[in-house]
């Protein structure tokens, strides 16, 4: 699955998008997960002052641009990957689209 739009994808919906895809192939494929959540996302409690320091880690977001590889599968055929990854895709906040090996080289 690719990206076609920028975004930032939360350790959470990478986490939904895999537990999808995984309970739709039900052991019968090998999946690959391209992206990590490296970049910390910081955030000050509600209803505080302004100042005071930095806030703490609230969350970690991978940084997607166009084009990148998302997740892949290999191992079963090409309708049930179809499905799985458009299960992830309803969980992702950015549009995407399906490639195979064949599109990409």
């Amino acid at each position: 699955i690719q990206s076609l739009s920028r975004g930032r994808m939360t350790s959470n919906q990478i986490e939904a998008a895999r537990v999808a895809i995984n309970r739709h192939l039900k052991r019968k494929g090998k999946v690959w997960i391209r992206v990590f959540p490296h970049k910390p996302v910081t955030k000050k409690p509600a209803e505080t002052r302004q100042g005071k320091g930095k806030g703490p880690v609230d969350h970690w977001v991978a940084v997607i641009k166009p084009g990148h590889v998302l997740f892949e599968i290999a191992g079963c055929s090409l309708s049930l990957a179809r499905e799985a990854l458009g299960l992830a895709d309803s969980k992702l906040p950015f549009r995407c689209r399906l490639v195979t090996r064949q599109q990409t080289y």
